[in-house]
């Protein structure tokens, strides 16, 4: 068997034997978005390239660089491909893979609207919220219920969905809800707050940008979790069936806990 074929084989279950010429197993075999992209030798992407640290252009040498786009390149380097980008916008992503504008959209947060129309792969990582405080203030807040005192200051972003997260894990604290266009690890920078809360996501941002604040919590004790994962079309299982293999590999060889830690600052 050649290349091609092992890796649908595989992604069919069929443990690398031949198949039977004129089954249906190898209609959907040469039918599938991995057979396209082995034959062709690239693999189009899609990609938003506005969200930081996840995918974004690097603004001294305006590449693409960030955790889906180091992740995305990985994909093609497995399969021996080449990657075409293809720009995409977040209202039209399921939109994109109904079109066959690309094979996979390179990373989203699981939602069930998202999966009427279109498949998510098994999760590579979640999104969650965690606390943020000074680094010499680390010790001090390290827990969510170190953080749950009278006379803490937690600073958040007014009528934001973090200022609802805040007085319900902390109805103990000063909850400090500040008006646009302050923010909440502004407040902390200022030292006019002992704490703000985030996502993951975008606190892997600020402590890369501001290396004087600390995410105060491992990615394993974030709250308000959500799964990301990959998303790709409904109807071509083979392709589906490769990437949760491809994922759940890559999460045994601890690939997706390094992009964790180097690009959300998770451990």
């Amino acid at each position: 068997m050649n290349r091609r074929d092992i890796f649908v084989a595989a992604a069919l279950g069929t443990g690398g034997m031949v198949l039977a010429s004129g089954t249906p197993a190898e209609a959907q075999v040469s039918d599938s978005r991995l057979a396209r992209i082995l034959d062709r030798g690239t693999i189009r992407i899609g990609t938003t390239g506005d969200f930081n640290p996840m995918s974004f252009r690097d603004p001294g040498s305006n590449t693409r660089v960030g955790y889906d786009i180091e992740a995305m390149t990985q994909l093609a380097a497995d399969l021996g491909v080449e990657i075409e980008w293809v720009v995409a916008e977040w209202a039209t992503i399921t939109a994109g893979i109904a079109a066959d504008r690309y094979d996979i959209f390179s990373g989203a947060s699981v939602n069930m609207s998202r999966a009427r129309v279109a498949a998510f792969t098994t999760p590579y990582t979640e999104a969650g919220t965690v606390p943020l405080s000074m680094a010499g203030s680390a010790d001090q807040y390290g827990t969510w219920e170190a953080i749950n005192q009278p006379g803490v200051r937690v600073a958040v972003s007014m009528g934001t969905v973090f200022e609802e997260q805040a007085r319900a894990h902390f109805p103990l604290a000063d909850i400090q809800a500040v008006q646009t266009p302050a923010t909440g690890f502004q407040e902390v920078l200022s030292g006019r707050a002992d704490v703000t809360i985030t996502s993951n996501v975008e606190g892997g941002t600020l402590v890369t940008r501001f290396p004087e604040l600390r995410i105060l919590v491992p990615g394993s004790e974030m709250r308000n979790r959500r799964p990301f994962a990959y998303v790709v079309a409904q109807d071509d299982q083979v392709w589906l069936n490769f990437m949760n293999t491809w994922v759940t590999l890559k999460r045994t060889e601890g690939f997706f806990a390094e992009l964790d830690q180097r690009w959300l600052g998770q451990s």
